[in-house]
């Protein structure tokens, strides 16, 4: 080796990466519906989204495990597992990923470009 010159090796992570999940999450905004059918229907705002799942803000906590009914707009009712729960926020993996189409689409009604995804 020469003089003043040194040879290193890091690795790279990605900033998006979170060693939880399976896929980045693009932060968004808008509403959807917890529960399936009829007057039973509990309002929540969707507030980041990935094709295998979201965080949604809740007004009382769900329990973790259990499988739920999100109603999402352009997506329509979709089975999802919480993860974690607390008092307003829970997280949930959907039983079968978004479309791409539909994941693109629920990202510009939400405010984010698809392209940066």
């Amino acid at each position: 080796m020469k003089a003043g010159k040194a040879l290193f090796a890091a690795e790279f992570e990605p900033a998006l990466a979170n060693g939880r999940r399976r896929a980045p999450r693009a932060p968004v905004s808008f509403d959807a519906r917890l529960g399936r059918g009829g007057l039973d229907r509990t309002l929540c705002k969707v507030s980041d989204l990935s094709q295998q799942g979201a965080r949604i803000q809740i007004y009382s906590p769900l329990k973790k495990d259990s499988v739920i009914w999100l109603m999402l707009p352009l997506a329509g009712q979709l089975a999802a597992t919480v993860r974690w729960s607390d008092d307003f926020e829970a997280g949930c993996e959907f039983q079968q990923p978004l479309d791409t189409r539909v994941f693109e689409e629920l990202l510009a009604l939400g405010g984010v470009s698809p392209s940066i995804y």
